[in-house]
């Protein structure tokens, strides 16, 4: 008796419930498993996206064996000269909420006409064997004055796309176009793609 075929695994190096989520819905021909809850992360205390991104995949692969790609992403605001940035998870401190980020960066960008901003995704995916590839992506916008939308998470409900210049933000957006044309929909195809030329490793 002949099955379908096995849809390929990898694991997602994350604790975050809506990018495990999201990413589930960007590889939606993929088994794209939970951490295990034993599994302990290193801190997010790199330089750059792709330096945290790499730390927790090495983690998770030295801790399961399996495939693993880990994200980090963030967003940067042209007149803050790129800030928050990789610190975008803890914007307004250690223990902030996702409101707490995004009052702060709203605050400081109300004090400037240049209200450009771009989010930014690393993906590192390291396969069985030890071998990494790393992919990085960028959505470009304006930040909104006010936050709308339920849908997303993080910065969303403030991030007017470019891509879709209808006066909608990320929030706003039905999932199918947010990972259309989002930083981390880009980075997760692409890497995607790149394991699918290499083959299993």
């Amino acid at each position: 008796m002949n099955g379908a075929p096995a849809r390929p695994e990898l694991v997602l190096a994350t604790r975050n419930p809506h990018k495990l989520h999201e990413v589930r819905e960007i590889l939606a021909g993929w088994e794209v498993l939970p951490l295990p809850d034993d599994v302990e992360l290193p801190p997010e205390d790199g330089e750059t996206f792709a330096e945290n991104a790499a730390g927790k995949a090495r983690a998770a692969h030295a801790a399961t064996g399996k495939p693993v790609i880990a994200d980090d992403s963030g967003i940067e605001a042209a007149a803050l000269e790129g800030r928050p940035g990789v610190r975008s998870a803890r914007y307004a401190g250690p223990d902030a909420s996702d409101q707490d980020n995004l009052d702060k960066l709203l605050d400081e960008v109300a004090e400037h006409e240049d209200r450009r901003v771009a989010y930014v995704c690393a993906i590192v995916h390291v396969a069985a064997d030890g071998a990494e590839t790393v992919r990085e992506a960028r959505c470009t916008g304006i930040l909104a004055e006010r936050p709308r939308g339920d849908g997303g998470f993080g910065y969303d409900p403030a991030f007017l796309p470019d891509d879709f210049p209808d006066g909608r933000t990320m929030a706003e957006l039905r999932p199918a176009e947010k990972h259309s044309i989002s930083h981390r929909g880009r980075a997760v195809r692409a890497i995607a793609e790149s394991i699918r030329e290499e083959g299993p490793r």
